[in-house]
């Protein structure tokens, strides 16, 4: 969700709880803290395209019991499976294609190896801003190279320093390392319609 032809592509995991009920990318406490953060790179979420590489919500059902002693279900979410991924990657290809980015932001692992290699990791990569070619799905179920190359610039996903904060100076310094790093490349932001 966002701007037609947008330069800068932000990916999350799937979408959550409130995500789905609204039909809006990141619109919780996570995105809140996402808006946060794409305001120290210089931008805001007029600017940039976000969508995630499942669509629909991976839960888990579990039975427990309240305070009270009443028994109730919870659905709460988790990470999407390799197989969840591959389920939705050709529309996931499909829309990257389409939207066409200069600039692909993976938040957490989840993304980050979508876009790379199973063995990414956003502890390894986060803050850098690099060219690469994005991994594909082809007809047979197996992930390639594409052709295209794309800027991409790995970030922690904002559920990972709400659960530990001892990374929220790590990610803010990231995003302000972005917005400097758009400031010297303003191609970046610039699109042909």
């Amino acid at each position: 969700m966002g701007p037609d032809n947008p330069s800068i592509v932000l990916i999350g995991e799937a979408p959550g709880r409130n995500e789905i009920k609204l039909g809006r990318p990141f619109v919780g406490v996570s995105g809140k803290e996402l808006t946060k953060m794409i305001e120290l790179s210089g931008l805001g979420r007029d600017d940039v395209y976000i969508t995630s590489v499942v669509r629909v919500r991976p839960y888990s059902i579990k039975n427990t019991i309240d305070s009270q002693g009443k028994q109730i279900i919870k659905h709460p979410n988790w990470t999407p499976s390799k197989k969840e991924v591959k389920i939705f990657a050709p529309l996931f290809d499909w829309e990257i294609q389409t939207l066409a980015p200069k600039l692909l932001v993976p938040l957490g692992n989840t993304s980050i190896q979508r876009l790379l290699v199973p063995q990414a990791n956003v502890g390894n990569l986060h803050g850098q801003i690099f060219q690469d070619h994005i991994m594909q799905i082809s007809g047979t179920g197996q992930y390639h190279p594409g052709k295209q190359q794309y800027w991409i610039a790995p970030m922690y996903h904002p559920a990972a320093y709400l659960y530990a904060r001892r990374l929220e100076q790590t990610v803010r310094e990231d995003w302000e390392h972005l917005g400097e790093w758009l400031g010297q490349h303003p191609n970046i932001l610039t699109k042909s319609l």
